[in-house]
C-alpha cells in the first residue's frame, strides 16, 4: 500500500495528492509517470509524476475527475492508501540548451510542465510559461511554475485572469514577437496540443507534446497506447510519452480515446448510482460535466 502523506483540492475537480513512493522518488526526472490502482482489482491508469522529493521518498501527482476511477482516487485523504503506484515508467523529457524554452500547458497539463520548467531553468535556458483553465478558478500551479519560471502567462477563456482567450492566442503573440524561441513543450487537452502545433508550424519551432492515450501496463505489452508519429507507430509508454508534436497523427490519437467510452460511463453510472435511459443501456445516463468536457479532449 501507498500511503497518501497530503491530499488537497487545486481547483474544481483538481486533487493533489503527495504519496508516499520512496523507490519512485528516487528515480524520478522530468516527464516520467506512473501506473496507479486504487484498490486491489481496479482499474489501471497513467498519471504524471508532477514533482517528487528523494529525501522524503515521495511523488506529486495531480488528478482531475473524469470518471469513477478518478473518483476513487480524489476522495483519498491524508492517511489513506492506494493499492498500487507503479514506475517511473516513459523516457525523460531531453533537456537541451534551446536558449529560450516555452512550456504550454492546459489544465492538469500545467502539473506536467512544472518539473520541465525546473530541469529547463537549471540547464541555462530562458522559461517562460503560458498556461490557462476555463477561469481563474481552474488556473493551476501559477505561484510554483513563477519559481523557475523567467515570464509566466495565466490564460482563461472568460477573461477572468491573465490573458482573455486561449494558451494558443498568448503562445501566437509570443513567437510573432520574440526571435530567440528554440522550442515549445506542450501537455494537455489533445485539441490544445493539436492547435499548439498548428501555431507553431509556419515559425518552424521544434515542438514537443506529452501524450495522453489510453493505457493499460505501461510497459509495452498491451498495445493500447499506440499512437502513429510520422511514418512510424509508436508505443506512448516506451517511447514517450513526449513526441514531435508536428508528426503526431492527433486525429487517430483522439478516436482512439473514445474506445471505451460506454465502458466508462457504465462504470460511473455503477458508482453513483444512476439508473440509465432503458432505451440506451447501462451507458444511457447523462454524464457530469467534467466528464463531458474530458469525452472532448
Amino acid at each position: 500500500m501507498f500511503k497518501i502523506e497530503q491530499s488537497e483540492w487545486l481547483a474544481p475537480k483538481v486533487r493533489r495528492l503527495v504519496v508516499q513512493a520512496p523507490r519512485v522518488a528516487r528515480r524520478h526526472e522530468p516527464g516520467h509517470f506512473v501506473i496507479v490502482r486504487v484498490c486491489d482489482g481496479g482499474e489501471r491508469i497513467p498519471l504524471t509524476i508532477a514533482d517528487s522529493d528523494a529525501e522524503a521518498g515521495t511523488i506529486t501527482l495531480v488528478v482531475q475527475v473524469v470518471g469513477a476511477t478518478t473518483e476513487k482516487l480524489c476522495a483519498l485523504e491524508a492517511g489513506g492508501a492506494m493499492e498500487n503506484v507503479v514506475g517511473p515508467l516513459g523516457r525523460p523529457t531531453e533537456i537541451e540548451e534551446f536558449g529560450h524554452a516555452i512550456l504550454v500547458g492546459g489544465g492538469v497539463g500545467t502539473a506536467v510542465i512544472y518539473p520541465q520548467a525546473a530541469a529547463l531553468k537549471k540547464s541555462g535556458n530562458k522559461v517562460t510559461a503560458i498556461f490557462g483553465g476555463r477561469s481563474k478558478e481552474y488556473v493551476i500551479f501559477e505561484k510554483e511554475l513563477a519559481v523557475h519560471c523567467d515570464a509566466v502567462h495565466p490564460c482563461t477563456d472568460d477573461g477572468s485572469y491573465g490573458y482573455h482567450g486561449f494558451v494558443t492566442g498568448k503562445l501566437k503573440e509570443l513567437l510573432e514577437s520574440c526571435g530567440d524561441i528554440g522550442a515549445v513543450l506542450t501537455a494537455g487537452p489533445v485539441p490544445m496540443m493539436r492547435a499548439v502545433a498548428e501555431v507553431t508550424r509556419p515559425f518552424g519551432v521544434k515542438t514537443i507534446a506529452s501524450l495522453n492515450p489510453i493505457m493499460v501496463d505501461g510497459t509495452g505489452m498491451c498495445g493500447g497506447c499506440r499512437v502513429t508519429v510520422g511514418s512510424d507507430m509508436k508505443f506512448a509508454c516506451v517511447d514517450g510519452p513526449e513526441f514531435d508534436a508536428h508528426a503526431v497523427d492527433f486525429g487517430e490519437l483522439t478516436d482512439r480515446l473514445t474506445t471505451y467510452r460506454d465502458q466508462e460511463a457504465l462504470a460511473w453510472n455503477r458508482l453513483n448510482g444512476c439508473t440509465p435511459d432503458p432505451a440506451k443501456g447501462e451507458s444511457g445516463c447523462k454524464l457530469r460535466e467534467s466528464e463531458e468536457a474530458a469525452a472532448n479532449q
